[in-house]
């Protein structure tokens, strides 16, 4: 059964998931992304193939090391992919929603999908059921605009993130989380309907790290999936590398 190790290289986090076939075993987040604690990662899990979809300046020199030890393949718009991207320019195009796009269109071939990231910024993704990526927005994420508040602000703090929310707010510490936490949740709900206005019947696809605080305050009906870009990854590894 063949090795598979994607990486996921975002802005907050780099990480990595390993697959036996198409079923993911381990995922781990990684210190650094240094030639040392690549090669010690390789050692460990002896991929047979590896793919690599980063959307930050990552150490070049890992590219080679991944090269050389496995059947490797670096996520682009040159990539080979199952669906077109008629956007005006698709060189733009995030590695994230790419794969994110194409875990969608694995998962449910045959409908219209709506797939939102929740990383260092929250994406919203739209493919059409004729395997078309249309597009779609991004905005800030939820970590972006705690921290927001308290940098251009003389007196606001820098509050955590949490699921256990308030909608009046009775403290400034829980004020912040019922503005974020709560207006986030709306801004999603409302770019849900705002689509199905538009496109009446499709798929919500909800992934990244931030779903943990926002999925139960959602009230669109939604697919939470936290590995969904790993298993994009996959999919993509598998049509340029089978």
């Amino acid at each position: 059964m063949p090795v598979t190790l994607c990486f996921d290289f975002g802005n907050t986090r780099k990480k990595a998931a390993l697959f036996h076939g198409d079923e993911i075993k381990e995922s781990v987040v990684l210190p650094d992304d240094s030639v040392e604690t690549m090669q010690a990662l390789l050692n460990r899990v002896k991929p047979d193939k590896s793919i690599l979809s980063s959307v930050i300046d990552h150490n070049p020199a890992i590219e080679e090391v991944l090269a050389l030890a496995t059947r490797f393949h670096k996520l682009s718009y040159l990539t080979k992919l199952s669906f077109t991207t008629p956007v005006g320019k698709p060189e733009t195009i995030g590695a994230d929603r790419l794969a994110l796009t194409a875990a969608a269109v694995h998962f449910y071939p045959t409908t219209h999908n709506l797939i939102i990231g929740m990383g260092s910024c929250v994406t919203y993704n739209f493919i059409n059921k004729y395997h078309e990526f249309v597009g779609g927005s991004i905005s800030p994420g939820l970590e972006m605009r705690l921290k927001s508040l308290n940098y251009y602000t003389a007196k606001l703090p820098l509050v955590k993130a949490d699921s256990n929310v308030p909608l009046v707010g009775y403290d400034t510490q829980t004020n912040i989380l019922s503005g974020v936490v709560l207006g986030l949740a709306k801004e999603i709900d409302g770019i849900i309907s705002a689509y199905r206005e538009r496109y009446r019947n499709f798929n919500v696809l909800l992934t990244g790290g931030d779903i943990v605080y926002l999925a139960s305050h959602i009230k669109n009906k939604i697919f939470a999936d936290p590995d969904l870009i790993f298993k994009g990854l996959y999919a993509i590894s598998e049509f340029n590398n089978p």
